[in-house]
């Protein structure tokens, strides 16, 4: 669709199906595997942008149904677009809205044409359709668009399965077509009032089919069919059980085009990123470093650490003596509880920011690992000091 998108691979496992890749866009370079912080509202919760950069994000995630509803993409297309609205100078990806208008369930009406749902915010009607989506998504100007979806509920029949899927993929050739309009015909832009202010947009499709491996090939080969500059699994981690996951990501993974970014939506720990890198995926997001930081969760080498318990009243050392964050260079386990306890706006920013930079450092050691042949070494002793267990 455009030429200032473009994936290439720099290096792969020579065991596993790890690979590491470099994504060149208008905003900047992304090396692969990359994890995506959830920007959701145009802000990556408790944290500043600053901070983000520092820690190393090359990319992040942005939220096209919550932006929808507030500030609305008029005023950001207004304002120059997304990138400049947040002060944000590297790639962004938006995801397409189908996934959070899924999750409002019992207040969305499903049709050919699109989805009909209530705004959790102010229970107002609105209409979301391929064409919509991409119009918010052209007007945002991220560097990476989803295709709108469905995101096929766990459990499903098959037939349940089979429907959905063949819905996302006529929504995904609908997708691709608006959004060629968008930028190749100043009259569809002109007519929606949409600026677009990103002319180098890649649009990825999504794979569904829900846990029926037949399903999920059906709707890979309709994607490929259409063609896209990248590929997602979407649909997994909505109920099902991890070993029904991976089953999906290993079987479908190899069939994914390997000249293209492959991106594994709303995944997730560290030990599950770390298997799906072995299975040939580049991309990842998940809101869970910052949500569970929240929530008192620290991500360590050791394992995961919650800072509510009593025993790091005490405690001088830095959550993770192996992890050089700010955080963890500066701060100790007991004054990180104190924070908690006290419920200090503070400790949320630090909990953050170190849980963020541990899936960042994550993936660079990956990146290095493969690059130099030594991914294996990597995960076996990544993913045993994380079995240790800290809580």
């Amino acid at each position: 669709m455009n030429s200032g998108f473009s994936f290439e691979r720099v290096a792969t496992d020579t065991v596993t199906r790890a690979r590491a890749g470099r994504i060149t866009t208008a905003h900047g370079v992304i090396d692969t595997p990359a994890f995506m912080p959830v920007g959701t509202q145009g802000t990556v919760k408790a944290l500043t942008q600053q901070m983000l950069e520092d820690a190393g994000a090359s990319i992040i995630l942005g939220n096209t149904y919550h932006l929808y509803l507030r500030p609305g993409y008029e005023t950001i297309n207004q304002l120059g677009g997304l990138h400049r609205f947040i002060s944000w100078e590297r790639p962004i990806l938006t995801d397409s809205g189908g996934f959070q208008v899924f999750s409002l369930n019992s207040l969305r009406k499903l049709s050919e044409d699109g989805v009909e749902f209530q705004s959790h915010v102010d229970g107002s009607t609105h209409f979301l359709s391929p064409e919509k989506s991409m119009d918010i998504q052209a007007a945002l100007g991220s560097d990476i668009v989803m295709a709108f979806d469905e995101c096929t509920p766990f459990p499903a029949t098959r037939e349940e399965a089979l429907a959905s899927l063949e819905l996302t993929n006529r929504w995904a050739r609908r997708s691709k077509q608006r959004l060629k309009d968008l930028h190749d015909d100043p009259a569809v832009s002109e007519a929606t009032g949409i600026r677009v202010v990103n002319q180098t947009q890649a649009l990825f499709g999504i794979i569904q089919g829900s846990t029926f491996l037949d399903l999920r090939e059906q709707s890979l080969a309709g994607l490929i069919d259409i063609g896209f500059e990248g590929y997602a699994i979407g649909g997994l981690s909505v109920g099902e059980e991890k070993s029904a996951m991976f089953e999906v990501v290993s079987h479908i993974a190899p069939m994914m085009p390997e000249e293209n970014a492959r991106y594994l939506m709303g995944v997730g720990t560290p030990e599950d990123i770390v298997e799906a890198v072995a299975l040939g995926i580049d991309m990842f997001d998940c809101v869970m470093p910052t949500r569970n930081a929240r929530n008192g969760q620290l991500f360590t080498s050791g394992g995961k650490l919650n800072i509510k318990n009593s025993r790091y009243k005490d405690d001088p050392q830095p959550i993770d003596e192996a992890c050089g964050c700010p955080v963890c260079a500066r701060y100790s386990r007991a004054y990180l509880r104190h924070l908690y306890m006290t419920d200090e706006i503070l400790g949320s920013v630090l909990r953050s920011l170190h849980n963020v930079s541990f899936y960042l450092d994550m993936m660079r050691m990956m990146r290095q690992s493969i690059v130099l042949g030594t991914f294996i070494e990597f995960r076996d002793s990544f993913l045993s000091g994380l079995a240790r267990g800290q809580d």
